[in-house]
């Protein structure tokens, strides 16, 4: 997006967009003008909840319910009730931690790092995977505080605090204490980055608004929005030097994140393929679930012309590209084991894929490696039935892979007589069903008061590919 000199002269009122320069890509279809961005993304906000939308939101709320209990449970017995051992001490817990990270990556690449790039194919999926990122880490957050088993105990214990308490300071050499840091960062830049987003779009809905307490509610969300060339230049530089801070975080917070386990002298975790490893994972899978909730989405909310079939199919050539990279991975972790001679990295291989998890290791490969690459066929690249069911297996799969990484890495340690098996109890399952529904229930209630598809973004695009901007 480039800053506009003036507002264009058949703007309609309450409608607030920069002019960019030229698209070649369809990146809108059925002819839609201006009036109709508003109109479409706009009555989702303003009309009643769809059934499907209805649907959803009980769903959700009977696996937070559901889940809800699991957590009481959790925290009123402790972390006992997982199915954790002295062998395996992390398993479901910080697996889910690590997916829900993951998850969270593919939001700040398509709302920063493509914005950098100029890519205008990010403008109609960026709204819904900025906010799909802030529900994500929102989940993740969620295992490691109830791993301490009384958080409301020792939660401040993460955080720098100095002898307030006639406590030490934290430890700065671990790598867990980084990952307070790095998510914590993470997560401000980018709940700042989506809010600024949103501003001239709740404008456009203030605009709109008939009743008292919408119109009071969208004009404190707008920040007093006007749409006037200096506000657009402020919001142009305001995105960009966000855009820039938020860049990095693409490759530090899972590169930290695998910190956790590759500073590690566990056979299986101390590898320095880890960060670029880890990082490729998560936009491999943060992508998967982008194309999940944004499938769903286009159908029951009608966004066909908007989110299109180039959208789906440059995301699937990017779910294509970070699959490779996995799998060559995936093959560099059992050359270095033989390479480096070291028996217990070899075995720790051999084990992976031929021990006990065996199962698990394999459904890793199958998902993670072989499905994305069916993509190299540009008919089912743009097929949205087989998309939708690849964006699944990807996340299957990446789940799986981390808990391959965790638990069979811990499950057989140095001495034979101390190796266990992790099976998961009800509570481990309820606790992965609460973020489920915390997650989606965030979403829905995104979906419906705020506007999903980045309306200033879409008129920008209709605005470059006509040269003029179309009243009816």
């Amino acid at each position: 997006m480039e800053v506009t000199s003036s507002l264009p002269k058949s703007a309609q009122p309450g409608d607030h967009h920069p002019v960019t320069s030229s698209v070649r890509d369809p990146l809108v279809t059925g002819g839609k003008t201006i009036k109709d961005v508003t109109e479409d993304v706009c009555i989702r906000v303003e009309g009643a909840p769809t059934k499907g939308w209805m649907m959803g939101m009980t769903l959700a709320l009977t696996a937070l319910g559901i889940g809800g209990y699991a957590v009481a449970r959790l925290l009123w017995d402790g972390i006992g009730m997982w199915g954790l051992n002295k062998t395996i001490g992390w398993a479901w817990d910080i697996t889910n931690f690590v997916w829900w990270v993951g998850i969270g990556h593919a939001g700040t690449l398509i709302s920063a790092v493509l914005l950098l790039f100029r890519q205008k194919w990010r403008t109609s999926i960026n709204r819904a995977a900025e906010a799909m990122t802030i529900f994500a880490v929102i989940c993740a957050l969620l295992f490691p505080v109830l791993h301490m088993g009384r958080p409301w105990v020792g939660a401040y214990w993460a955080l720098p605090l100095p002898n307030t308490f006639g406590s030490l300071w934290v430890n700065f050499n671990s790598p867990l204490l980084w990952d307070v840091f790095a998510i914590s960062t993470y997560f401000s830049v980018s709940l700042v980055f989506w809010y600024i987003g949103l501003v001239p779009d709740f404008a456009t809905i203030r605009d709109r608004a008939k009743g008292t307490i919408s119109k009071a509610v969208y004009g404190a969300l707008s920040l007093g929005w006007n749409g006037s060339a200096r506000a657009w230049m402020h919001y142009e530089s305001v995105s960009l030097i966000l855009a820039g801070l938020a860049t990095p975080l693409v490759l530090s917070v899972h590169t930290i994140v695998s910190f956790d386990f590759a500073t590690s002298v566990i056979p299986g975790w101390h590898t320095t393929i880890f960060p670029p490893y880890f990082v490729a994972g998560a936009i491999f899978s943060g992508f998967a679930m982008v194309l999940t909730l944004m499938i769903i989405t286009r159908k029951v909310y009608k966004l066909e012309d908007y989110i299109t079939l180039t959208h789906i199919e440059l995301m699937n050539i990017v779910i294509m590209v970070t699959g490779s990279i996995v799998g060559v991975a995936y093959i560099t972790e059992f050359f270095i084991a033989w390479y480096s001679g070291v028996e217990a990295e070899g075995y720790t291989f051999i084990n992976r894929a031929t021990g006990p998890y065996a199962w698990a290791y394999w459904s890793m490969m199958t998902c993670n490696v072989f499905s994305p690459q069916m993509f190299w066929s540009r008919k089912l690249r743009r097929n949205i039935y087989f998309t939708f069911f690849i964006s699944i297996v990807v996340n299957i799969g990446m789940w799986f892979e981390r808990f391959v990484i965790i638990v069979t890495s811990l499950h057989r340690d140095w001495i034979p007589s101390s190796w266990a098996y992790f099976t998961p109890t009800v509570y481990d399952m309820g606790l992965y069903l609460f973020t489920f529904g915390l997650f989606f229930t965030l979403f829905l209630l995104f979906a419906k008061f705020f506007p999903v598809v980045n309306m200033a973004e879409v008129k920008s695009v209709l605005k470059s590919t006509s040269g003029t901007i179309k009243e009816d």
